[in-house]
């Protein structure tokens, strides 16, 4: 084997790829190389090549301990962890509160991990452990122990839901765009009129402030803390105090704010985001002279302390970012690194202001718990579905605070496919596996911990990542770059313990090519995955999903004739079902081919406009077919409301444990909320929800909707309707 390629493997490092079934492309040389670097290994030369493998080696020999060790209760011993120890060596366990786990070793600190880490006490219960060892020859380790749990539970029984892009959703009360208050009102109104389980939104983390901002929800500043443009302003406490002058400001912004909501709702105007921040960031600091009551003080203090490092960090960033730019890559270079003396003495010098960006965290914090609680308080069995993005923006708060486990030079993105033959680069730096191991995980596991915190629910964006990522160097093409393996033990496990500790539950982004097993490995651990109708089809001739699909093309027809849509009773359980996402034109869209139409006046067609609608409409034509034969759909009928319901009575066919309902598909929109491809040829992350007539609707219009009730109804209907068929026939199983 070449020992490039050999020193590759040892980093996790794929030097060949395959991006169609029976053909395999080779990593240049040069990417391989610029990846190991950004890994911290000279690959450079054949004899820096020999040198990392040597050196990778003599680790290996003197290691006592890995960094992190990871167990899944159910799935082995801590004896089949800690095999590798030489007999005679101490273990210690110590719990996160610092106590020492009595695991039944024995006396004396003479351990053989074959002989004395067996039984039932041998696997500790689901939890973050120390692991601590002291060899017979004096040498000691120290490491982390995960102990996943063996899955998650899931929803507690089938449910149904909507999925909204929150800024989309501005009802009469917000600024311009929709808040963390129209969230709490859309989870109880849903939950408690229409018995809905859950409301999945958009990515509500901090963006890289503008002007102009970019609007896209998944290219954040910051993962780990919310945005404060979503705090409803009227609902902050201290805004009842307001007095006097300040009193008057006030009254003057939620006139403009009304002013600004107008333009959006009533003449047909874009969602600014800048626009809606200038105003409440004038309210924020009127609120600011209103002095905390001692409860709520005692609670803020409460808060900074639970919130640390990370939250300093935050604030410092936003805080230097008023002063020098949003761009840290671009301060003096002394304030490049957060822990230097120059960012300690800044931070001292703006105290006031990084208290101040603290004080919005903590304000944006209450809020994303009001509206959790307003979701259970209305009876919803899952409540709020948070979406975590697969990156931050590489000038962001994120990316300064965490450099030492982030790549540097190194962007995520997909390789080429038969949908993309160019791949796709994202802008976004990835996790480096060795440097998360070494942390134990932590940046990774308080994220996570983070994005549960107000949460029923959390959808991961791109999950195939705790797999594997595409890493792009700087200044290549897509084309150049390699996947770079992390630990999915490692990964999965964190993201389930925090999941079960939240009682919350988990949703994977798993569209797209999926390396196989993938799927396998997230339903055995209760992690439900992403099933789209267009997709969905018998890609294989086996009557059942593929477990590698291609959402590139946004279904136009690739699959039609050769590869019949897949029927309702073989979809998989394990899943959220639905008929598009954020990324797809609206079901109405499909239906009428106005999503070809859109996609060849933007250039971004890859054949003529013709063959698309023949493909596209044979498609269609497909699944109108299906619905027919299913009874979901009259003979010859045509009228699209009618075919957007029997759409998702066909949904509440499958087996599917969560049911999404895109809630512009309820009031007919046909105007994708993002139109990949495009930046500023397309008003993408910027719309609000409108009508078949495209004229924007408050979230008060929507939830008065005969259309969206009527389908509501349906969905309700098939559901109860499957249910029933399922138990009658568990009744009548085994019976003659």
């Amino acid at each position: 084997m070449d020992d490039r390629v050999r020193l590759a493997g040892l980093y996790g490092v794929d030097t060949a790829y395959r991006p169609a079934p029976g053909r395999e492309v080779q990593v240049p040389e040069e990417t391989v190389v610029a990846v190991l670097a950004a890994l911290g290994v000279d690959a450079s030369t054949p004899l820096a090549v020999r040198d990392a493998l040597a050196a990778y080696e003599t680790r290996r020999a003197n290691r006592l301990l890995p960094p992190c060790t990871v167990l899944r209760a159910g799935h082995g011993t801590l004896a089949d962890a800690l095999r590798g120890l030489p007999e005679g060596s101490a273990v210690t366990v110590e719990t996160e509160t610092g106590g020492v786990l009595d695991l039944g070793l024995g006396p004396g600190p003479d351990v053989n991990p074959d002989r004395d880490l067996q039984g039932p006490a041998a696997a500790p219960p689901p939890g973050r452990y120390g692991l601590r060892v002291t060899a017979a020859d004096g040498r000691t380790a120290r490491g982390d122990l995960i102990v996943a749990p063996e899955r998650l539970a899931g929803p507690a029984r089938r449910t149904f839901g909507f999925m909204a892009q929150l800024y989309s959703t501005l009802s009469q009360r917000s600024w311009g765009m929709g808040d963390l208050g129209d969230l709490a009102d859309l989870a109880a109104w849903s939950g408690r009129t229409l018995g809905a389980g859950f409301v999945q939104i958009n990515p509500l983390h901090a963006a890289v402030p503008g002007p102009p901002t970019d609007p896209s929800p998944y290219s954040p500043s910051s993962r780990r803390f919310p945005d404060p443009v979503y705090l409803r302003i009227e609902e902050v406490p201290e805004y009842a105090y307001l007095s006097g002058e300040a009193r008057e400001q006030a009254d003057a912004l939620v006139r403009r704010a009304a002013a600004l909501r107008d333009t959006v709702l009533l003449k047909d105007a874009l969602i600014d985001r800048d626009a809606v921040w200038a105003l409440k960031a004038e309210a924020l600091e009127l609120l600011r002279q209103v002095p905390l009551s001692p409860g709520r003080r005692a609670a803020y203090v409460d808060f900074l302390a639970e919130q640390g490092q990370a939250l300093d960090d935050h604030a410092t960033w936003s805080t230097l970012a008023e002063l020098h730019g949003a761009d840290w890559r671009r301060w003096p270079a002394g304030l490049r690194d957060p822990r230097s003396p120059q960012v300690a003495r800044a931070r001292g010098e703006h105290m006031d202001r990084v208290d101040f960006h603290c004080w919005l965290s903590w304000l944006t914090d209450a809020q994303l718990g009001a509206a959790q609680r307003a979701a259970r308080d209305a009876g919803m069995a899952i409540g709020v579905v948070h979406d975590l993005a697969i990156g931050v923006h590489p000038a962001g708060s994120d990316a300064w605070s965490m450099q030492h486990v982030l790549a540097k030079g190194m962007s995520v993105g997909a390789p080429p496919d038969a949908f993309n033959s160019r791949g796709q680069d994202w802008g976004l730096p990835p996790w480096r596996p060795d440097a998360l191991a070494a942390t134990g995980y932590a940046p990774y596991r308080d994220l996570i911990a983070r994005m549960l915190r107000h949460a029923g629910g959390l959808r991961m964006d791109h999950v195939m990542g705790l797999f594997r990522l595409w890493w792009v160097p700087e200044g290549r093409p897509p084309t150049d770059g390699a996947y770079v393996r992390y630990d999915a033990q490692a990964m999965l496990g964190l993201l389930a313990l925090e999941a079960h500790r939240a009682g919350a539950v988990v949703i994977g982004e798993d569209l797209g090519t999926v390396e196989p097993g993938v799927r396998e490995e997230l339903a055995g651990r209760g992690i439900l995955g992403t099933s789209v109708l267009w997709f969905e089809r018998d890609w294989e001739g086996t009557g059942d999903a593929a477990d590698g699909t291609g959402d590139g093309a946004g279904g136009t027809g690739e699959g039609a004739g050769e590869h019949p849509p897949l029927p309702p009773e073989a979809w998989r359980a394990s899943c959220l079902a639905t008929a598009t996402t954020h990324d797809l034109p609206s079901t109405a869209a499909r239906l009428t081919g106005e999503h070809v139409e859109l996609r060849h006046r933007l250039g971004l067609l890859t054949r003529p406009l013709a063959e698309e609608q023949a493909m596209d409409a044979a498609d269609i034509a497909e699944w109108l077919a299906l619905l027919g034969r299913l009874g979901l759909l009259p003979e010859g009928t045509a009228d699209e409301e009618a075919v957007v319901k029997a759409v998702h009575r066909f949904l509440a066919r499958t087996p599917a444990r969560m049911l999404g309902i895109w809630l512009p598909d309820t009031v007919g929109d046909r105007r994708p909320q993002n139109l990949p491809g495009t930046w500023d040829q397309y008003p993408n992350w910027r719309l609000p929800v409108a009508d078949a007539t495209g004229t924007p609707l408050s979230l008060e219009q929507i939830a008065a909707s005969p259309r969206l009730y009527a389908l509501v109804d349906d969905v309700r209907q098939a559901m109860a309707d499957a249910e029933a068929e399922a138990a009658a026939a568990r009744g009548t199983a085994g019976h003659p």
